[in-house]
């Protein structure tokens, strides 16, 4: 949390969609004041074609100084042995945490009243594969392995986050996700851990246990017995896009990464070539992104009225992206914004 009156951040505008939704974002946040002294970046296929690098080294070194950065979608391009920039960037940085929110604010959809949030540990897991071919016969590629990974110290870092955040946000519950009944020490680990890390919050935080297909079973037939989730890398990946369906889409999904010396918040969505530079794309996800960056440095208070002018805008229904259902174009909904933050 800083105190200073200006806070330097960078910010990746990213391809596809993303200049775009950036554009929007940086506007809103402008009209309410925010903090942010911007360090422009390159990343992704803009990056690739202006540096022949999806993620160069400037960009790297910025986050380094600012330790907080707001990404736009990034996409990594295909072949060429280019890593995840994703992955990369969580890596590089120590960003341990993913934390994905999921909150109703399209009034009748499926799911009313939806208000939980994922802890994905982000560093491990099959994430961090090692894989490889076995041949047999004549294929040279006839088996693939693939060896995951989970050490007790991220296992029990990422589910103290959790139960740290619950007590900070006053919630109540923390449900562990594993598969510990048949990956027994890949999850069995993490379950141990967790349920370590439990035991000191006992009296502040309710807990309990869930195997990851009967969650994900329970997601859709019953979501509102969860608070927080915290589970391993994969599930966690998979589990959030699943809760983000919940509530009307990725594009109203917004992501963070969290570690000891950079955060970094994102639209969790793609970069959506197909529409990019037709003024079609919801910026909500990154905005609410936006806003848990404004948290992160002690502004929840602009964020809170960020927060009530989305929900008034998109509860009207007068103003919303096809996506949701309308014709609002990304300047339409932006101005809304504003106009309802003034």
């Amino acid at each position: 949390m800083s105190t200073e009156k200006t806070i330097p951040a960078t910010l990746i505008p990213g391809d596809g969609i993303g200049p775009e939704i950036v554009q929007s974002v940086t506007e809103i946040l402008d009209t309410v004041g925010a903090p942010f002294k911007w360090e422009k970046a390159l990343g992704g296929v803009a990056a690739l074609d202006a540096t022949g690098s999806p993620l160069p080294k400037e960009t790297i070194e910025s986050i380094r100084r600012t330790g907080l950065a707001l990404k736009g979608p990034l996409t990594t391009p295909v072949g060429g042995g280019f890593k995840s920039i994703n992955v990369t960037l969580r890596q590089e940085f120590g960003l341990f945490a993913n934390v994905r929110p999921t909150k109703t604010i399209v009034p009748g959809g499926r799911f009313e009243n939806i208000n939980l949030v994922i802890f994905r540990e982000n560093l491990e897991g099959y994430y961090a594969a090692m894989e490889n071919y076995i041949p047999y016969g004549d294929d040279p590629h006839a088996i693939a392995t693939s060896a995951g990974y989970t050490t007790r110290k991220e296992c029990n870092r990422i589910v103290r986050y959790a139960f740290e955040y619950a007590v900070k946000n006053n919630r109540k519950r923390v449900t562990l996700v594993h598969k510990a009944n048949i990956l027994k020490l890949l999850t069995g680990l993490f379950l141990e851990e967790g349920r370590k890390v439990a035991k000191e919050y006992e009296g502040r935080v309710e807990v309990n246990e869930r195997i990851v297909d009967a969650c994900a079973m329970q997601l859709v037939t019953d979501p509102w017995q969860y608070d927080c989730i915290v589970t391993t890398n994969l599930f966690g990946d998979i589990l959030s896009d699943l809760t983000a369906g919940l509530v009307g889409g990725l594009g109203l999904a917004p992501g963070a990464n969290i570690g000891e010396k950079a955060a970094v918040f994102e639209a969790v969505h793609g970069s959506a070539p197909d529409i990019a530079g037709q003024n079609k794309a919801n910026p909500t996800s990154l905005l609410l992104a936006a806003n848990m960056m404004l948290a992160h440095v002690g502004r929840q208070d602009l964020a809170t009225r960020i927060d009530k002018a989305i929900e008034k805008v998109i509860t009207s229904g007068a103003v919303r992206t096809g996506d949701l259902g309308g014709k609002a174009s990304t300047t339409d909904l932006t101005a809304a914004l504003k106009q309802a933050l003034v």
